[in-house]
């Protein structure tokens, strides 16, 4: 028994800890639509609904946002992701030759 207690008093009973690293947020992206004279309000609608993935009702709500005040939110996302619907709102309105401009800028945290 005294080989026993030995042993049992010879074993490591620490508790092992493992840091974890946290990946900090990627910073993220406003994509802006500006307001111009030629885009037509159903053809940023349209935009808003296939790029943003917005309801008729939510893209309607930006479309007027943008022509009132000439500017408007239409997603906020991670840098890659804000650029790709930036292109693909960009590549549309070339397509269908309207002026419309999309831009990014950093979200702040206010």
């Amino acid at each position: 028994m005294a080989e026993r207690r030995q042993f049992q008093d010879e074993r490591d009973t620490g508790v092992i800890t493992q840091s974890k690293k946290r990946l900090k947020p990627p910073p993220l992206y406003k994509v802006l639509l500006h307001n111009d004279d030629y885009t037509t309000r159903e053809f940023v609608v349209m935009i808003l609904q296939a790029v943003f993935n917005k309801s008729e009702t939510e893209a309607t709500q930006i479309m007027l946002h943008v022509h009132h005040n000439g500017v408007g939110v239409a997603g906020i996302y991670p840098y890659e992701i804000a650029e790709t619907k930036a292109e693909k709102t960009m590549s549309w309105a070339r397509k269908y030759e309207f002026p419309l401009r999309c831009t990014l800028e950093p979200e702040t945290d206010e």
